[in-house]
């Protein structure tokens, strides 16, 4: 059974794989082509089945998505899960709001 994943830990394991020649450019292209191929998987509702393969899938297209999201992140030496927290206080003060990561 897998561990859960933390933000920060997510981090740390895409600064193990080699980027060389990356930039804040090829990143974003990246993104975007990944997030009009997760446009082109919604619109046809292509989920992933029990004991299929992720290839092709909604599923497949976030995990893209978010992949080239924490490489942008960490070639700005941006720490996600401070600015998710970070940004939570910022939106329950403009939407009046509680915060969502405090318990009752």
């Amino acid at each position: 059974m897998e561990k859960d994943l933390t933000i920060r830990k997510l981090q740390e394991c895409v600064k193990n794989i080699a980027h060389q020649n990356n930039s804040n450019e090829k990143y974003m292209l990246k993104l975007m082509e990944e997030v009009g191929e997760l446009a082109e998987v919604i619109r046809k509702n292509k989920r992933m089945q029990e004991c299929e393969s992720i290839k092709g899938t909604i599923e497949e297209e976030l995990q893209d998505v978010l992949y080239y999201v924490v490489c942008l992140a960490n070639i700005n030496n941006i720490d996600l899960q401070e600015c998710i927290y970070l940004k939570e206080k910022l939106n329950c003060q403009k939407y009046n709001r509680k915060n969502m990561f405090e318990e009752n």
